[in-house]
């Protein structure tokens, strides 16, 4: 295995985490305790899920800025737009954070999430 599929293989893992905490969350985490004991559980399974979404996306970044690096992909206009896509997803972010009981944001995060899945398989390909 060389270091730049080991790179590859942190990126996979991540975005791994970030779209299948989000399928995890949306099929079984939310009905299985939404109005138990308040929604504590559910708020509790969020905000642990929120840290390591951010350690997540730290390593998308890290990991996606090298490889597009060096192998020159900057000016791939394919990820010029998964770039765009990963900038509205942040803004869908913060803007769920302060508004956590919009769940038409949570669907926006998630559609968002696969079309940035699927970009990055246009990229590698």
């Amino acid at each position: 295995m060389t270091f730049w599929n080991g790179v590859l293989w942190l990126h996979l893992l991540a975005m791994a985490f970030f779209v299948g905490g989000q399928l995890m969350l949306a099929a079984i985490v939310v009905p299985a305790v939404r109005g138990v004991e308040g929604g504590v559980p559910l708020r509790r399974a969020a905000r642990r899920f929120g840290i390591g979404t951010l350690a997540a996306v730290g390593v998308l970044i890290v990991t996606g800025a090298a490889m597009a690096g060096h192998y020159h992909r900057w000016s791939d206009s394919t990820l010029q737009v998964k770039l765009g896509l990963v900038v509205l997803m942040a803004v869908l972010i913060l803007a769920h954070m302060r508004r956590p009981t919009w769940h038409a944001l949570d669907a926006a995060i998630f559609v968002v999430s696969l079309a940035i899945v699927w970009l990055g398989i246009v990229v590698a390909g």
